[in-house]
C-alpha cells in the first residue's frame, strides 16, 4: 500500500454538522475499501478561492493522509466527482512518508 494525501473543497454554504457529515462519509469511502486514514486536517479551513468552481466563490479545504491501495483510490476518485457537495479534489502520491 502507498502513502496519499488527499486534498478536497468543500462548498463553503455547508452549516457545521453537514460538512463533518461529508467529511466522514468521504472518508468512509476510503476505509469501507481497505485504506487506512491517518490524519484528518482542516486547518486550512474557509478560504477564498482563486477564481469561481462552480459559481462558488469560497470553499472548506480538508487535506487527508491516507495508506492505500489503487482500488481504494480509484472509487474515491469516482465518488468524489458525483458528490454535489465537493467543489474539487486532488490525490497526490506522498513519498515523504
Amino acid at each position: 500500500m502507498k502513502n496519499y494525501e488527499i486534498m478536497y473543497i468543500l462548498r463553503a454554504d455547508l452549516d457545521e454538522a453537514s460538512r463533518k457529515e461529508a467529511i466522514d462519509a468521504l472518508s468512509a469511502i476510503l476505509t469501507n475499501n481497505g485504506a487506512e486514514v491517518k490524519n484528518v486536517d482542516e486547518s486550512m479551513g474557509l478560504r477564498d478561492l482563486a477564481y469561481p468552481i462552480k459559481d462558488e466563490v469560497k470553499g472548506y479545504y480538508v487535506v487527508l493522509k491516507v495508506s492505500a491501495d489503487t482500488k481504494a483510490t480509484s472509487e474515491f476518485n469516482r465518488l468524489v466527482k458525483i458528490n454535489r457537495n465537493v467543489l474539487r479534489h486532488i490525490i497526490l502520491v506522498d513519498e515523504n512518508n
